[in-house]
């Protein structure tokens, strides 16, 4: 396939009108529907270069499969249409017309993605530093030795003794794997981080840590965020703007003091109304 042709826009990341269908099959029949379930309808929102945008909805309001299709991890039955622009460093290219190979070269380089789970985010077959390492080897041409260096580098940027390196996943806490898949992830200094619900496997202690790393770490490298989180409260704490989504569809979207202070729509209101008030205290 040739290369594709870039398209001008000013956004880093533009999406309009996303619709993902995932295969289903019909009761009592062994034959796959040829459309499925449709779990993200009509989704369109922009992100700037060094903005944080959260997505914001219940479990299964299509969250994940948004960030799974920005970063070319559904399931090769599913069924995307639409248009994604990403800016990368040939222009704007049109995400969903590159052929797969052509994908890889901006998955992990350009767009990368923290999972929920920190367990299950490295494997545990080998060190934090080997993974690390292989990350580095893959994206970029440095030499061994500097890319050892620079490894040490990441964990001390991501507040991890360098010692932590050559230990395995399941020698770490919870925060400190996150914190490694999070090294992992920057990287290569990638324009786009996407981060599916970072703290949620996380006490509250851990949680604030993290965000506070986050939100550091994207002040400093100037990279765009897309926060996932059913967590109105950690939205207020990150995000810049905000898309809130129900069953698959943008219902609302707009600046952070906009959605919290003059919600239009009445799930987001709802969603609002379901935090507990700070001065209200719990009846033992």
């Amino acid at each position: 396939m040739a290369d594709v042709a870039p398209v001008v826009t000013s956004a880093l990341l533009t999406v309009q009108g996303l619709r993902v269908f995932l295969p289903s099959r019909t009761a009592g029949s062994s034959q796959t529907e040829c459309l499925g379930s449709l779990v993200v309808d009509g989704l369109s929102f922009q992100l700037g270069a060094g903005q944080v945008l959260g997505l914001v909805g219940e479990s299964g309001s299509g969250k994940t499969m948004t960030a799974l299709t920005l970063i070319d991890l559904l399931p090769s039955s599913a069924r995307v249409e639409g248009t994604i622009l990403f800016q990368g460093p040939q222009g704007t290219v049109d995400w969903l017309r590159l052929d797969p190979r052509q994908r890889r070269r901006y998955r992990g380089s350009q767009i990368a993605m923290i999972f929920q789970e920190p367990s299950t985010a490295l494997n545990p077959l080998y060190t934090c530093g080997q993974q690390l390492r292989e990350t580095l080897r893959t994206h970029t041409s440095l030499p061994p030795a500097e890319i050892h260096a620079r490894a040490i580098r990441l964990f001390e940027e991501v507040q991890l003794s360098p010692h932590l390196l050559e230990r395995y996943p399941h020698q770490l806490s919870g925060g400190q794997i996150q914190r490694a898949a999070i090294a992992c992830a920057i990287a290569s200094n990638p324009k786009l981080l996407i981060a599916d619900e970072p703290t949620t496997a996380l006490d509250v202690t851990v949680q604030a840590e993290i965000l506070r790393l986050l939100r550091d770490l994207q002040q400093q490298r100037q990279m765009a965020i897309l926060f996932i989180t059913h967590d109105l409260n950690l939205v207020a704490e990150l995000a810049d703007q905000v898309v809130v989504m129900c069953r698959g569809q943008a219902v609302e979207q707009g600046a952070v003091s906009q959605i919290f202070c003059q919600p239009q729509h009445p799930y987001t209101r709802g969603l609002l109304a379901c935090r507990p008030p700070l001065e209200r205290r719990l009846r033992r």
